[in-house]
């Protein structure tokens, strides 16, 4: 959408257009299903780096989305998007040198077992495949979760997905167990992983099921924001291969540089796994995923059932990839998460000392998880209240956990110290309400 040199607003943008209105709209064009953050749901008509603007011309600090992930509307992204735009777009079946040179960049950061890159047009997509081909290769049909996991939007991800289906959407093939939980009961839940997911496949083999994978989010976004131990995660990951599993890394929140100690999350356990999956910061917002697979598993898979995607890894799609993974490397946004990261932690720690709501700061580069004492009924209310007053006070943050209880902090990775103070005087005082 245009944006006129007089004017802050896309061309079709009626800043003066009602909240009632379009709410009213919205729920009569895009049905029930879609659902608006915050009571007083925010107009957005653009964004630029870690800011989004609203209708009335309103700044909020965006420490939520990382879709954005190397900023919004970065100029570098826009660039290589709208130039292989007016190019060509078509799909895969045709020669394309991008392409290949995306796939050669993109693998060129994971470890060396790895290969080759499938493309999807979303994280779900991909979570879908690489569970088609952990089932193929093993023949196996059974999948270990985490209990409130999100793993995607499709039929099967769907299904692996608690945090979205409930416990009663998991199908009896799978297993879900307890999320590592590094902060209840010691930490015990985080201790006895290795051994629930041991428990979970001995519970499988009475009922005759043999899995065929381990799926894992790098990060337990859904499950509360963890970080477990490295050797326990290890421990998981050898039981399921013993059992004749995979392990698939799912890296659509964890990956592409956001827990500051490298490019992937699962090499923060000194994990090797078989399959990575990919979405949302791959494209910096333009709809794009991938699966990167150990090549064994992938060549029974290709010669007896095949894959087709007609737009996943188009050219513009890999332009856009590529131009991502140069501004990743080109401002050092790696490093960028592991120093602001640090100071964003120690500032969020600071807070748990002044208020005794906030119960534990989970940290790991640029991604925050602030779990508030639970209370209840009342958890998820209070916690819903202070993301209403920190979006009240121009900083957009969200929650996650099984009780609604745990502050999800995710910035775009340019997200700088000036920032950080930004969000933590704003947590400050949405916390003082209480």
């Amino acid at each position: 959408m245009p944006v006129s040199l007089s004017s802050p607003y896309p061309a079709n943008v009626d800043p003066a257009a009602s909240e009632q209105a379009l709410l009213e709209r919205r729920a009569r064009l895009l049905g029930p299903t879609y659902r608006a953050f915050y009571r007083s749901p925010i107009h957005l008509v653009r964004g630029s780096g870690v800011w989004l603007y609203d209708a009335q011309g309103r700044k909020y600090l965006d420490a939520y989305n990382n879709v954005a992930s190397v900023g919004h509307c970065h100029p570098r992204v826009v660039e290589a998007l709208s130039g292989q735009a007016a190019t060509l777009n078509t799909h895969t079946r045709y020669l394309s040198e991008i392409i290949l040179d995306y796939a050669e960049r993109l693998l060129g950061t994971l470890p060396s077992h790895l290969g080759p890159a499938m493309f999807t047009c979303t994280g779900s997509e991909a979570n879908d495949l690489a569970i088609r081909i952990a089932q193929h290769s093993t023949g196996n049909t059974g999948v270990i979760i985490t209990d409130f996991a999100y793993h995607g939007a499709t039929i099967a991800t769907a299904q692996l997905s608690p945090a979205a289906v409930g416990a009663a959407g998991v199908p009896a093939r799978h297993r879900a167990v307890a999320a590592p939980d590094t902060f209840r009961d010691g930490g015990r839940a985080a201790h006895d992983f290795a051994r629930n997911v041991a428990a979970a496949i001995e519970d499988m083999r009475a009922q005759n099921i043999r899995p065929a994978a381990l799926l894992l989010d790098s990060a337990f976004s859904s499950d509360g924001i963890f970080f477990p131990n490295a050797s326990v995660m290890r421990e998981a990951a050898d039981h399921v291969r013993k059992a004749g599993g995979i392990v698939i890394a799912d890296e659509v929140q964890s990956g592409f540089g956001r827990l500051g100690q490298g490019m992937w999350g699962f090499a923060n356990y000194g994990l090797a796994p078989d399959i990575v999956t990919m979405g949302k910061p791959i494209g910096d917002g333009h709809p794009m995923g991938a699966v990167i697979v150990r090549p064994q598993l992938v060549s029974s898979f290709g010669s007896n059932t095949g894959y087709f995607n007609t737009f996943g890894g188009n050219p513009v799609a890999a332009a856009v990839g590529i131009a991502v993974l140069d501004v990743i490397e080109g401002e050092g946004l790696i490093e960028n998460a592991r120093t602001v990261g640090a100071y964003t932690g120690e500032l969020l720690r600071a807070l748990q000392g002044r208020h005794g709501m906030v119960a534990d700061v989970r940290q790991n580069g640029l991604y925050f998880g602030v779990e508030l004492t639970e209370d209840g009924a009342t958890a998820a209310a209070k916690t819903s209240s202070v993301v209403e007053a920190m979006r009240e006070d121009g900083v957009l943050i969200s929650s996650c956990g099984p009780r609604g209880n745990v502050l999800k902090i995710r910035p775009p990775l340019p997200f700088t110290r000036d920032n950080a103070e930004q969000l933590a005087e704003a947590l400050d005082r949405a916390l003082s309400n209480w």
